[in-house]
């Protein structure tokens, strides 16, 4: 996938106001639009600058997308970075990804989704009508989850300034981290959305959790996984080992004979939850170095003394 730049599909500097952009977009529309005009590529054409114009006419998106095209040139190989958009603060003019597949592959991994319902309660002319929920995506830590917690989570809030550039404006909200929070689920503040129209209620805002990548640990649902590095004669000779956890120390026994790659499962010391999770270890033989007399020797010893063909049966 080709980075795209979409300020110059638009022909409009980065700093272009929301009028500037508004007007390079009906010029180009009057010059692109197939039923209208004669360019061979006037479909393509057209195409392309309503892609463009999707996302810089919208603050939210094009505020996100100018942070993550810090840097870039247009055609370069490109792959969004994991949780690009965290940390935005989104209200609900997104794209569903059947929308987002009408444009190009470079639109739709970062836009398709992004957004989430239209979320406006309330129909056509009521007048009182509860605001917009607004989202965003927020990044954890794992050991939060285990024991719950208060968190000050910052967001940055894109807005249009009274000559319609894009601003980011900071929010810092205290948020209350439930235990047993699992990847990919929502904590909704309520009332910490948009405003309501006609005396309406507020809407909610709704933080998706991702969890930081941590050293040792890495979650899928409430199971936690971890690799274990192992003596040779811890696995040949089994072993019973302290494995530190964010809510205490767990002892395993490895058994006598174990392989690497080998997967132990420790029922219920994972995520916490009303049927808590499982610890699933996958085990790594590291082997010491022969980097003096004596360990050349032992292993010279095992060479000579041991029957032992890694190889035998391939």
């Amino acid at each position: 996938m080709q980075f795209k730049d979409y300020y110059a599909v638009l022909g409009v500097p980065r700093e272009a106001t929301a009028d500037e952009i508004k007007k390079a977009f009906r010029r180009l529309a009057r010059k692109y639009h197939p039923d209208v005009s004669k360019e061979a590529d006037a479909e393509l054409r057209m195409k392309e600058v309503n892609e463009a114009y999707a996302v810089l006419s919208d603050p939210e998106k094009r505020a996100a997308y100018d942070q993550l095209g810090q840097g870039r040139r247009p055609g370069e190989e490109f792959q969004p970075p994991p949780g690009w958009d965290a940390g935005f603060e989104f209200s609900g003019h997104g794209f569903s990804p059947h929308e987002a597949a009408e444009f190009s592959d470079f639109f739709s991994q970062l836009f398709g989704g992004l957004g989430g319902a239209r979320a406006h309660r309330g129909a056509g002319r009521q007048a009182r009508m509860q605001g917009e929920d607004h989202h965003a995506k927020v990044y954890l830590d794992i050991e939060d989850s285990f024991t719950g917690a208060t968190r000050q989570i910052g967001l940055r809030v894109p807005k249009l300034d009274a000559q319609g550039r894009v601003i980011l404006e900071n929010r810092t909200l205290n948020v209350k981290i439930p235990q047993g929070m699992r990847e990919g689920q929502i904590i909704r503040l309520a009332g910490q959305g948009a405003p309501g129209l006609g005396g309406g209620p507020p809407g909610d805002l709704l933080l998706e959790v991702h969890f930081k990548p941590h050293p040792r640990l890495r979650a899928e649902g409430r199971d936690l996984h971890l690799t274990l590095p192992v003596a040779p004669w811890e696995a040949a000779l089994g072993a019973v080992i302290a494995i530190p956890l964010p809510n205490g120390t767990v002892k395993v026994r490895i058994p006598e004979g174990a392989q690497a790659g080998r997967q132990l499962r420790v029922r219920g010391k994972g995520l916490p939850g009303t049927t808590p999770g499982d610890l699933l270890i996958t085990l790594q033989v590291v082997l010491p170095p022969a980097d003096t007399p004596r360990a050349k020797e032992l292993y010279e010893t095992m060479a000579r003394e041991l029957a032992f063909d890694p190889r035998a049966g391939s």
